[in-house]
């Protein structure tokens, strides 16, 4: 059975709602399975978003990987479906939907499906780039924007609070320490006139009770905030750590895409990923720093990463992943050269 945030995906790419579908891919693209063929015709997301030309929603799944050869019952690949569109539908669909699949995988023109078509077949007269269509007058496109408010107004009014956490793209600001502590003495006093009923004599919070000095509190406060991030830290290594031993194992026979490989950090630039890589390292103590940093070296070392998985590398994503190993291992040996 499809997840809640799977069976959002398909409604957000079936409905074109690609501010949504971009949300929801930056917050939960580790529980979203792009690939995934479901219904009686077995389309993937990419699949529907072409079938319904929706340009925009099928760009977002290429950026985050989706595969664009994958075939759905009938043998079509997201390739067939914008040829079929684009024939239909002419040189602007060609322009937005066809031509920017196409670049992103070419390979995919020579994919016949069941009826042994190819996409060139189906693309029909639009063999060349085609010239977009002349704009709309003015007055349609002022009814488009009024018609793209009007259903962004709908939708708001119907899933504010069933998504709202999709609507939420910064985290809030933590709440100080003082702060926090007089809003627990306010609601365990409210609590307590609450239950002690009108009229009654209510003792103040914590009274009778040895009182600690407001620095104890904080240091207490710090100290417990400190064994939490170090707490996370070492989950975050360890989940690394079997990622990297799952993934890159020399036995392991399934191809790898692009979102397959355990980067330390797969939304950040090649800074972050070192940083995230030496998690657990203390600069400080300079022997166990550059033992952890010459592991990290040998594991995304371009010749060696290449040696243990370059042939399980997907062909579409090969030249992207090897130039991402090869720039971390740059920024890794910039910290050897910084660390000596």
């Amino acid at each position: 059975m499809a997840s809640r945030h799977q069976r959002r995906l398909r409604r957000y790419v079936a409905a074109g709602r690609h501010r949504r579908l971009r949300s929801l891919l930056a917050r939960h693209r580790e529980a979203l399975d792009l690939d995934q063929p479901e219904g009686r015709k077995g389309r993937t997301p990419l699949h529907c978003a072409c079938a319904r030309r929706h340009p925009q929603a099928m760009q977002l799944l290429l950026d985050h990987g989706a595969d664009p050869t994958i075939p759905d019952r009938r043998g079509d690949t997201a390739l067939h479906h914008a040829a079929r569109q684009a024939a239909r539908k002419g040189p602007h669909v060609y322009a937005a939907l066809f031509a920017p699949l196409q670049s992103h995988c070419p390979m995919a023109m020579g994919i016949r499906n069941r009826a042994g078509e190819t996409p060139r077949d189906l693309l029909g007269p639009w063999q060349e780039v085609q010239p977009p269509p002349e704009p709309p007058p003015e007055s349609a496109r002022d009814w488009q924007w009024h018609q793209k408010l009007l259903e962004e107004c709908q939708d708001e009014y119907q899933e504010y609070w069933r998504y709202e956490e999709d609507f939420c793209c910064a985290a809030p600001e933590p709440e100080p320490y003082e702060e926090w502590a007089e809003r627990m003495a306010r609601e365990y006093s409210w609590k307590t006139r609450q239950r002690a009923g009108p009229g009654a004599q209510v003792p103040a919070p914590g009274a009778g009770q040895p009182q600690r000095p407001p620095e104890a509190e904080a240091r207490l406060y710090r100290e417990r905030a400190r064994a939490k991030e170090e707490e996370l830290q070492a989950a975050k290594r360890q989940r690394y750590q079997e990622s990297c031993a799952r993934v890159l194992a020399p036995e392991a026979a399934r191809p790898l895409r692009y979102t397959d490989i355990p980067w330390p950090s797969p939304r950040g630039g090649v800074a972050k990923m070192a940083a995230v890589a030496m998690l657990g390292a203390d600069p400080s103590d300079t022997g166990a720093f550059r033992r952890h940093l010459r592991r990290q070296q040998a594991l995304w070392h371009p010749d060696k990463f290449a040696q243990r998985c370059g042939g399980r590398l997907a062909e579409c994503d090969r030249g992207r992943i090897l130039a991402t190993v090869t720039a971390l291992s740059q920024e890794l040996n910039r910290l050897a050269e910084a660390a000596k």
